[in-house]
């Protein structure tokens, strides 16, 4: 017996222009993301591929102007030559949102010691932002329009027991309940 065929095809979700989220408000956006043949604009602020950052290097960081640089999913940062201290802003893109590779490169940028803005792109949905905070995120390009339109209107829900840690510093569930009673029995 073979699987019936749907009635309708699924709809994609609704996409809208993009809104940099802070984790509390939509601000706007300060960055420019540039093609690799673009020139780079004077006034800094622009992010440029993670190919255009390790082939012109040296040039960019001359410039003295604020350089970020944005790594797709299949592309591995290099901490050692990559210079990453350098960078402003580094965005990770979600091709799609069961993608979680972009997680990992926060969090290993985060223990690494960058403290620089730690930007997701891409795929990025509502139920994803309190783990993305978690893994080190700082700002949220956000293109989906039931997720604007939620942040909009009501808070971001929180994530109210944790039992593993992550790149914030605030404790959190149990561990901070632990924290006090150890503390009281000294």
């Amino acid at each position: 017996m073979s699987e019936p065929a749907p009635l309708f095809s699924p709809l994609k979700p609704a996409t809208t222009e993009p809104r940099l989220w802070t984790g509390t408000s939509f601000v706007p956006d300060p960055w420019r993301t540039i093609a690799d043949a673009e020139p780079f604009p004077i006034g800094g602020q622009a992010i440029v591929s993670l190919t255009r950052w390790r082939a012109e290097q040296p040039a960019l960081a001359a410039l003295g102007a604020p350089v970020g640089v944005v790594v797709q999913s299949s592309e591995a940062l290099d901490f050692d030559t990559d210079d990453v201290n350098r960078l402003a802003v580094i965005a990770l893109v979600f091709p799609k949102f069961t993608d979680g590779r972009a997680y990992s490169t926060a969090r290993r940028l985060r223990e690494s010691g960058y403290a620089g803005e730690i930007r997701a792109t891409g795929d990025v949905l509502l139920d994803q932002l309190p783990l993305m905070l978690r893994a080190g995120f700082t700002t949220f390009e956000i293109v989906n329009a039931a997720t604007i339109h939620a942040l909009e209107v009501a808070p971001l829900p929180a994530v109210s027991r944790v039992y593993q840690s992550g790149a914030e510093t605030a404790t959190r569930g149990w561990r901070s309940r632990r924290a006090g009673i150890g503390a009281a029995q000294q």
